[in-house]
């Protein structure tokens, strides 16, 4: 864990400001990504290029002129350890901007509002819902959205992944029931302003509350050390400000 956040932070992270996204998905998705890891992947694309236009979009330039980039730390579990696949994205706070002499030159961006978060969740949805809909593993009518998943109820680790991401028991005489758990707030630093900005829609949520400028490397650091856990961390993907993959910690 205090190596991989080393890492990120020397040689990895520039010294510039990082703002932590962290995405979650609805209960069907957290099941889908589990079993399929590879649309899984494929998501973090969308979702990367996505908050990468956003960004771009918000420093008033078009992808020809400007760049950003990010780590994302896929994560598996809760803090209940609970089955609930979520990003962890570092992103940039801000872009990069290449000046006529090529010389990049960055430029800071305002923290996201509560209304862009819901903007942006909105749009993560919709481009998800269709990604997956070309894929043939989602349905939608004028009502609801469901899987069509041929064969899922045959592998043997449904059940366990369900009751996991719902919160229930999954084998024993009290199979099904509710795990009782504690829940407490968690404390807010004073420093983090934006902490309560979130965009939820359907199912998803999207926050952006958390940001380390450019000075402050010992909280980047204490960042990347909560979010590369070795308990919940499974993956650690850099993506270039193309959207695709760079190299895997």
């Amino acid at each position: 864990m205090a190596e991989s956040a080393a890492l990120l932070v020397d040689e990895v992270l520039p010294a510039q400001p990082i703002r932590q996204w962290v995405l979650s998905f609805p209960f069907q998705l957290r099941f889908l990504f589990a079993s399929r890891p590879g649309i899984m992947g494929q998501v973090l694309g969308i979702v990367y290029r996505l908050i990468a236009s956003h960004l771009i979009k918000k420093a008033g330039h078009t992808h020809k002129r400007a760049h950003t980039g990010a780590v994302t730390l896929i994560q598996r579990f809760g803090s209940a350890l609970n089955l609930n696949i979520h990003f962890h994205m570092l992103f940039l706070d801000g872009v990069y901007i290449e000046r006529l002499d090529g010389a990049p030159r960055f430029r800071w961006v305002p923290a996201p509002t509560s209304g862009e978060l819901t903007q942006l969740a909105h749009t993560i949805a919709q481009r998800v819902g269709r990604y997956l809909e070309r894929q043939g593993l989602l349905e939608r009518d004028a009502e609801n959205s469901y899987l069509a998943w041929d064969g899922v109820d045959e592998e043997p680790m449904s059940q366990w992944l369900g009751h996991s991401i719902a919160y229930r028991i999954a084998v024993g005489p009290q199979a099904g029931r509710k795990v009782f758990s504690l829940q407490t707030l968690p404390a807010r630093a004073p420093e983090d302003q934006f902490a309560d900005s979130v965009g939820k829609v359907a199912g998803f949520s999207l926050h952006a509350g958390v940001a380390a400028k450019a000075h402050e490397r010992k909280k980047l650091e204490r960042l990347c050390r909560y979010i590369s856990r070795p308990a919940v961390a499974q993956k650690r993907l850099c993506l270039t400000p193309t959207g695709n993959i760079r190299y895997q910690l």
